[in-house]
């Protein structure tokens, strides 16, 4: 399913889905500590999925490795936003190194993935954009917004490859540049997070 293209852009202001999950485990700091800890989440996902996209391709999966391969890159997209950010601040700070990640079997992966992105959607990142408001920080606002919404996304597509992993079709997923929003199929003309054209989407 495809997100909708809303007459605005997506904002912590103009959108309903920004709550922080009931019993909230993330660890809150300053908006530059959380900045850092958001570095850190996003690289261990990105090296998470690309492991994950290694096993899929060697065991037959290649939408599915398609897919991880897609999400690695996105989170690639959030580590450059938010290290950028950090790196105002502090311009000596050093990105933290990838851990490595075990892949299990194929579903296993897929659960654990989209598991993943729904606690960052739905905790850590509305956690750090409320604290971000509160600093009046409206930079990483825009960050952290952008990548909270696109997790969501990424979420729909694991549990849409883990549904259908029997039923694989042909469809391509296509990566939004700016924000790491996945589109899946061709059957859309604009990122609907940041307005990105398709044209500007990088195919996998």
């Amino acid at each position: 399913m495809t997100m909708r293209v809303r007459p605005e852009m997506p904002t912590a202001e103009n959108s309903h889905n920004f709550s922080v999950a009931t019993g909230s485990t993330t660890p809150v700091g300053t908006t530059l500590e959380n900045l850092k800890a958001a570095v850190c989440g996003e690289t261990g996902a990105s090296a998470k999925y690309a492991a994950f996209a290694a096993a899929a391709e060697e065991q037959g999966y290649t939408q599915i490795a398609r897919l991880f391969r897609a999400t690695s890159d996105a989170e690639q997209i959030h580590i450059g936003l938010e290290a950028n950010l950090v790196k105002k601040a502090e311009p000596d700070y050093e990105r933290p190194a990838a851990p490595e990640a075990t892949p299990e079997a194929i579903d296993l992966n897929l659960i654990a993935a989209a598991q993943g992105e729904i606690d960052e959607t739905s905790d850590m990142y509305p956690a750090f954009i409320q604290k971000a408001q509160e600093e009046g920080n409206a930079a990483a606002v825009m960050v952290f917004t952008r990548a909270k919404l696109a997790e969501s996304v990424h979420a729909e597509r694991y549990m849409e490859a883990y549904n259908n992993i029997d039923a694989a079709d042909d469809d391509a997923y296509y990566l939004c540049p700016v924000c790491g929003y996945i589109e899946k199929g061709e059957d859309f003309e604009a990122c609907p997070i940041c307005g990105a054209k398709k044209a500007a989407f990088k195919q996998f």
